[in-house]
């Protein structure tokens, strides 16, 4: 997940999600259009593939990482990766545009902003490699402490340190011990910042007050940071038990981890839609139930 291509399946389920909940509004514009403009359209949807083959075929990503060398960027490998999210974004953009108008786009400005804010993240790690991009970097201390003191009520012993800017945690258990330095993409950080995007987009388009806007993403937000926590807290366990180096905590990291927040946050506006449904429910019986009582008082009180 973490500089692969595992979010874009969230980018086309965010896409999917747009979709059903616009879906009444969406077929209204869903109007015939001219043969020259469904021509248009077609050729404009074609340059995604496009795009893909030049990069995998054309030496087109060879090109984008000898660029990036050249500028000193530290990750300049992953480069190709970063610019193929933002490219993808622009050019859903430009087919949503064409097709649904501006109306369209700002309905499905949710999976755009998201692609887009992953290939940002994937572009400033690049840039800013092992936690010196600093703005990100404030959150990182607390959350390292809070996983200590996590990680010592569940039994383990913890040493909080700094290294090269970055704060490093060693844990010792049964197993072993397991020292890593923390850096804002462990933090969890993207996730916060994504969460942040889909969460604020999506409550916009939801009719409820701001007080139960504000309330739903205080309580999403720290639902969030938590499951960051808990990210780190089991890298930290894996460690112990198969080795820093091991296979075990690469693939943990690369793969698995960031699955945690993320299939949180693709869920939360599910979540949020649920608890409106039960709420409104909720609410209609508490209705229907005063109702029932004043007209059986009347009944028993004709005066």
């Amino acid at each position: 997940m973490w500089k692969g291509r595992t979010f874009q399946l969230f980018f086309v389920w965010l896409v999917m999600l747009e979709f059903i909940l616009g879906w009444e509004a969406i077929k209204l514009t869903c109007t015939k259009k001219s043969k020259a403009y469904l021509s248009a359209f077609l050729a404009v949807s074609v340059l995604p593939a496009l795009y893909v083959i030049a990069e995998s075929y054309s030496g087109l990503n060879s090109v984008i990482a000898k660029l990036a060398a050249q500028n000193n960027i530290y990750w300049s490998s992953s480069m190709p990766l970063a610019i193929e999210y933002l490219v993808f974004s622009a050019l859903f953009c430009l087919i949503i545009y064409l097709y649904f108008g501006r109306n369209g786009l700002k309905g499905f400005a949710l999976p755009a902003l998201f692609a887009a804010l992953v290939g940002v993240l994937y572009t400033i790690d690049n840039i800013f490699p092992y936690g010196a991009f600093t703005p990100f970097q404030l959150l990182v201390p607390t959350t390292a402490s809070l996983a200590a003191v996590t990680l010592e009520w569940m039994g383990y012993g913890t040493v909080l340190g700094s290294e090269s800017g970055m704060p490093t945690l060693q844990v010792t258990g049964p197993l072993g011990t397991a020292k890593f330095a923390i850096a804002w993409p462990c933090a969890g950080i993207e996730s916060l910042l994504i969460f942040t995007a889909v969460t604020l987009l999506f409550l916009q388009r939801i009719p409820m007050s701001w007080k139960a806007k504000i309330g739903y993403f205080i309580v999403g937000a720290g639902i969030t940071y938590l499951i960051n926590i808990l990210r780190i807290d089991t890298i930290f366990t894996i460690g112990m038990q198969f080795g820093v180096n091991s296979v075990q905590v690469q693939n943990f990291h690369f793969y698995y981890g960031p699955l945690y927040s993320i299939a949180w946050i693709v869920c939360y506006p599910l979540i949020i839609i649920l608890s409106r449904m039960l709420w409104q429910k909720m609410k209609t019986g508490k209705t229907k139930e005063k109702e029932i009582k004043k007209s059986q008082q009347s009944q028993l009180n004709p005066v």
